[in-house]
């Protein structure tokens, strides 16, 4: 079954999942569905040791894929990294990590297609622009987009990012985010480049805020390329 957004409906053994028709569109936040502990290996909960019977069954985490009883693995959970479609059953541990995700999807998201407007230097050139900064709706791009240029980085390809902050009051005290500095690597170049962003203008409550999004974004890709 397919969708009209180029995604289509799938159902596996956790439940039913809304996929891109292309795995090459996959987000780069998801993460791929885990392996169940075989049945056959799995005698007592992972968690409290329970043994399984007629009366206590035993029950998979959709996240983790271990065997848990009933008890320890209740909760059913919103899992969006997965792109499943209702909430799912999950361990204890699992599901408190899934609700932390959940403000990134709900809010965050939103905050970084929505867009933030900053002074942008590309590279080694000493000229910078006012451009604008989004996440493309498929989550894999951020588009940056002034008057002079346009320019798409593949968030898969970033390799480090380096936050700039400032004191917030002329004394000195606490700092906060003012920009960013990331490197990346585009398709069929050997060497990473630099995309410098930096708050424009006396409003700097929606750039922070789109700068504390981004950041727990690639945080969110290197999680799941070490999963």
């Amino acid at each position: 079954m397919s969708a009209p957004d180029g995604k289509k409906l799938v159902r596996s053994p956790s439940g039913l999942r809304m996929i891109p028709e292309n795995g090459a569109f996959t987000s780069p936040f998801s993460l791929a569905e885990p392996q169940w502990v075989p049945d056959k290996e799995c005698s007592r909960c992972m968690q409290c040791e329970a043994k399984f019977d007629f009366i206590t069954r035993k029950h998979h985490c959709r996240r983790c894929g271990r065997c848990f009883c009933d008890k320890c693995c209740s909760q059913k959970v919103a899992l969006e990294r997965m792109c499943f479609v209702d909430p799912v059953r999950q361990c204890s541990q699992c599901s408190q990590t899934s609700h932390r995700e959940a403000d990134f999807y709900d809010r965050q998201l939103r905050v970084l297609m929505g867009g933030g407007t900053f002074q942008v230097t590309a590279d080694s050139s000493d000229q910078s622009d006012v451009m604008t900064c989004r996440l493309s709706n498929n989550h894999r791009y951020l588009f940056v987009d002034g008057e002079r240029r346009h320019l798409e980085v593949e968030l898969s390809r970033i390799s480090s990012i380096q936050i700039l902050t400032e004191a917030s009051t002329p004394g000195g005290g606490s700092s906060r985010v003012c920009g960013m500095v990331l490197h990346y690597r585009p398709p069929g170049c050997q060497d990473n480049l630099q995309l410098r962003l930096e708050a424009n203008g006396d409003d700097r409550k929606t750039p922070s805020a789109w700068l504390h999004a981004m950041h727990k974004a690639i945080k969110f890709i290197y999680e799941s390329r070490d999963q």
